[in-house]
């Protein structure tokens, strides 16, 4: 079987375009691997969670009966100490938790030492 002259330079062409595709499509194409995307949804999980967790933990905290003393203990905290405060409290552990999440604890800190300005 004969192949036509100019087969290379399809061959050569098709190659280049090819790697061409790839760099275009995952420098500015937005694709990306499988892994990167099991990291990054990992990630946004996490995220969520202390997103809808903290708020819950700030709640019970202000619920306890001396909650105006132990805010003002917590402010006095440093705020590398802050989540360590929240978290010895109990209150950063959910219920059917057997672990209290750092993350939480800190993010609950933060909303209990910086409440949100009312809006005028």
């Amino acid at each position: 079987m004969k192949m036509p002259e100019n087969t290379s330079a399809y061959v050569w062409g098709a190659a280049v375009g090819a790697i061409a595709l790839a760099v275009v499509g995952f420098g500015w194409g937005g694709w990306v691997t499988g892994g990167t995307s099991t990291k990054t949804a990992a990630t946004a999980a996490a995220d969520a969670k202390v997103a809808a967790l903290a708020p819950i933990c700030a709640d019970r905290f202000r619920a306890q009966g001396d909650s105006a003393v132990k805010i003002a203990e917590l402010t006095k905290a440093s705020t590398w100490d802050r989540g360590n405060v929240v978290e010895k409290s109990g209150f950063a552990m959910m219920p059917g938790s057997k672990t209290t999440d750092s993350d939480v604890a800190r993010a609950c800190a933060e909303i209990l030492a910086n409440p949100p300005t009312p809006k005028t």
